[in-house]
């Protein structure tokens, strides 16, 4: 971040907060100009762009230790040309991305974006990788699976506690040094390849005695006075510091196929001491990210409303992301207090009671496109268990329980007023219709040909 300025997440609020009269136009005008780019290599907190290094290089398919590097910088340089003389050992060794791309390595990468807490975003590229690479596609089961076993490991912004800087968890010992702790609780598969010619064990093994370990380390005490240790723990610190895990795949009659919530991103002072989030309160309908941001600026939303944005998905304005309401949400004085439901997705950066992904969304008559103001929704998300609703509760003054609301909403209508984006072109109208056909959002938003052409042919044809 700059040396006198906002960081990249909080200065794309300057809007909001000057709408709502918490910052000047001159404050403004200035944080803005202020902004620069990041020393992370992509942002300083850990968003879709971080979260994607430390991917790739779980995957195998980027060298150990470069995730998260420091961008110019000589270290960063030198894993370019590291990196080119990888590439020529490959063809020597005639390994290729196949030889990396397996399905244990996939499940690697699993485990990796659970223990660092990673952008909910990977959601969706990693089903895709999958598919792309022959391989199963993780379903919302498997990411609830293995973030009920994985402990977060890494405090990093936006998750805190303490909400390092990335750069300050490369310096920590970024991706291998998680490894190491996962290595030891033995929840990697150590025997896959990586890009480096050698199996992820050997990487972790040059890593552990590695004199660049011990010097970033030790920079990292140097230049910022911070235990390196506190930035990347072992799971008996990380438990003890409150460390929970980051991602929570809540259903409901809302969401019968599932949803997202970054549940570590909700205000800590509303969790209660059973580590359980509540909130029921009222529905306020958007059809579109702009009405909903001209809501927030002109002070519409109250406290324990649940802002409900549709027609966000695939079919509605092809996956956008919300980051705008969920940061204007963040910086206004209220706005811990409101929730957010939607069909699209968030920004990695996003915090709040977030719950995005919803499906199936409004416009393929899911039943959060069947919700009116005022309809009581109520969510609750146990960070402990990682477990989590979201469901009609009430309508006009009667309060009912869950399965009542699933049978009022199989019973009403759409809403009359959905449509997609006015600007939405024709091919990604089709390609949302494709992608739906292929598993939808939570199958990585990909052609799947065979399941595509099943449903085109005619019954006992040939394609």
């Amino acid at each position: 971040m700059p040396e006198s300025g906002e960081d990249a997440g909080k200065v794309q609020t300057i809007g909001a907060r000057y709408a709502n009269h918490q910052i000047s136009l001159e404050t403004a005008a200035e944080m803005g100009c202020r902004a620069c780019a990041t020393p992370g290599g992509g942002c300083q907190f850990l968003g879709t762009a971080a979260t994607s290094q430390v991917i790739a290089e779980a995957l195998g398919l980027a060298l150990p230790h470069t995730a998260l590097a420091p961008s110019g910088a000589p270290i960063w340089l030198d894993a370019a040309r590291r990196s080119a003389a990888a590439i020529l050992r490959l063809h020597q060794l005639k390994i290729g991305t196949r030889d990396v791309l397996t399905q244990a390595s996939l499940e690697n990468a699993m485990v990796a974006h659970a223990a660092f807490g990673g952008s909910t975003n990977l959601l969706l590229h990693l089903p895709a990788i999958a598919y792309s690479a022959g391989l199963k596609r993780p379903a919302a089961s498997d990411w609830a699976d293995v973030n009920r076993q994985v402990p977060r490991l890494v405090d990093a912004l936006p998750n805190g506690p303490r909400n390092f800087a990335t750069v300050q968890v490369f310096l920590a010992g970024g991706l291998p040094e998680v490894m190491l702790h996962l290595r030891r609780a033995g929840l990697l598969n150590t025997r896959v390849k990586t890009v480096s010619g050698e199996t992820l064990d050997s990487c972790l093994d040059w890593w552990e005695g590695s004199a660049r370990r011990h010097e970033l380390r030790k920079n990292l005490v140097a230049r910022d006075g911070i235990d390196p240790d506190d930035v990347i723990m072992d799971p008996d610190r990380a438990r003890s510091s409150g460390l929970t895990p980051t991602v929570c795949f809540p259903v409901g009659n809302l969401a019968p196929e599932g949803s997202v919530i970054k549940s570590t991103a909700i205000d800590a002072s509303l969790i209660g001491p059973d580590g359980i989030f509540h909130h029921l309160g009222p529905a306020r309908v958007f059809i579109s990210e702009e009405s909903a941001i001209h809501a927030i600026k002109n002070g519409e939303i109250r406290e324990n409303d649940v802002m409900v944005l549709v027609c966000g998905g695939p079919a509605g304005a092809g996956m956008e992301e919300i980051y705008q309401i969920t940061s204007a949400l963040k910086w206004l004085p209220t706005g811990k207090h409101v929730a957010l439901l939607t069909d699209a997705r968030f920004s990695g950066v996003s915090t709040g009671a977030c719950i995005g992904h919803i499906s199936p969304e409004a416009l393929a008559g899911g039943a959060i496109g069947k919700l009116q103001d005022g309809d009581q929704i109520e969510i609750i998300i146990d960070r402990q268990k990682l477990t989590g609703s979201v469901n009609l509760v009430g309508e006009a003054g009667d309060n009912f329980g869950a399965d009542e609301g699933a049978r009022r909403l199989q019973a009403r209508p759409s809403r009359a007023d959905l449509r997609p984006h006015p600007a939405l072109p024709q091919d990604t109208r089709l390609w949302a219709a494709l992608v739906q056909a292929s598993g939808g959002v939570w199958g990585g938003c990909v052609y799947d040909v065979d399941a595509i052409v099943s449903l085109l042919q005619p019954s006992g044809g040939r394609a």
